[in-house]
């Protein structure tokens, strides 16, 4: 069966790194864990932190690919199209809020002295993220909501998994770089400010997309 949209490639490769970075920035525990790893073993130790969430992120992102081509008959129709995309705008909504009423400064915990390997620190991270499948809803909604998966056409989802890979990556490097640079006047209030900020930004795109999708401002089929 035909994919019913035309086929961006820089589309999906924007839409791909928008997602990686969505799913990166909240100040969930890999994330207060690689702001402490950076600040106590240097940039790299809470680099490679990040590159173990990415590797857990992208398992997760692949699962939920796969089940969604599977109901891709059920989302082709325009008017369950115009749902999901209303329950995956009001799901990225909810998630903005609780990132922005979030205090990660809770889970931070005393840091071990212990620098360990490279290696270890980002397969502890793998670890941390990928004991937390819940991130599977929210990939659902960012992917009903930017009609992500494409069935059939490998060599294009391949590309839009890697540009996921991409963002995370890329958001990582920006945190890591910006908190070893500021590192003298970073404290529990740059974390909290930097949950809030991604918060608000969450909030005001899902609520830009919930308001587009309910009074038809782009079409549903213009992919």
């Amino acid at each position: 069966m035909p994919f019913p949209f035309q086929i961006d490639i820089l589309d999906l490769i924007f839409k791909g790194i928008l997602i990686g970075i969505i799913a990166s920035a909240p100040m969930g525990p890999v994330g207060v864990l690689c702001i402490q790893r950076t600040l106590n073993k240097g940039r790299w130790y809470g680099f490679v932190t990040g590159v173990g969430a990415t590797v857990s992120d992208i398992i997760y992102a692949l699962f939920t690919g796969l089940g969604m081509s599977f109901v891709m008959n059920l989302i082709s129709d325009p008017t369950n199209l115009f749902w999901l995309k209303i329950i995956g705008s009001v799901v990225l909504l909810a998630f903005g809020v609780y990132c922005y009423r979030s205090n990660p400064t809770r889970k931070i915990h005393a840091s071990s002295k212990n620098k360990g390997t490279l290696w270890h620190n980002g397969i502890t991270a793998f670890l941390i993220t990928f004991s937390n499948p819940l991130i599977i809803f929210l990939f659902i909604a960012v992917f009903a909501q930017l009609t992500f998966v494409i069935p059939h056409r490998p060599i294009e989802m391949t590309l839009s998994y890697l540009s996921i890979v991409g963002g995370a990556l890329l958001w990582w490097f920006g945190l890591t770089w910006l908190v070893d640079k500021i590192r003298g006047k970073f404290d529990n209030n740059g974390i909290l400010i930097i949950n809030k900020v991604i918060g608000c930004v969450v909030i005001l795109v899902s609520l830009i997309i919930l308001v587009g999708t309910v009074f038809n401002l782009y079409s549903l089929t213009s992919y």
